[in-house]
């Protein structure tokens, strides 16, 4: 069993989005899905190969670039993760009350850079 920090049993949907992506295609779709769900139970490694694999597929996709994001904080990859939200700002992501809040990029918070994108984007904290 496959279980998220809630205790869901998430088995069922990795195996079945594993399966999809090994058929030929690129499935965005699934790739966005899977990434998350890898995430949610911890594989980080892996949701952030799929992030990245998103990212490289639709390059001016925000919430794509918001969830790579995520993923490199996750990774204490705080330059890179900076990077990418402002790459995920400037094709439109403007759900900030979620960026500020969410536990992804907590690691994030007190990083001069992560500062400093807040005030390029005149971003108010919460």
């Amino acid at each position: 069993m496959i279980r998220d920090a809630e205790g869901n049993d998430l088995s069922f949907e990795i195996d079945f989005l594993e399966t999809i992506l090994a058929e030929p295609g690129e499935y965005p779709d699934v790739i966005e899905m899977l990434a998350g769900y890898y995430t949610r139970v911890g594989r980080i490694d892996d949701g952030l190969a799929l992030d990245q694999k998103l990212v490289a597929l639709q390059p001016e996709n925000s919430t794509a670039l918001y969830n790579l994001a995520c993923s490199l904080a996750l990774k204490a990859r705080k330059a890179e993760a900076v990077e990418a939200l402002r790459e995920a700002i400037q094709n439109g992501y403007d759900d900030f009350s979620w960026m500020l809040r969410d536990p992804d990029l907590r690691g994030l918070q007190a990083f001069p850079p992560f500062q400093a994108l807040l005030a390029e984007f005149q971003i108010p904290e919460a």
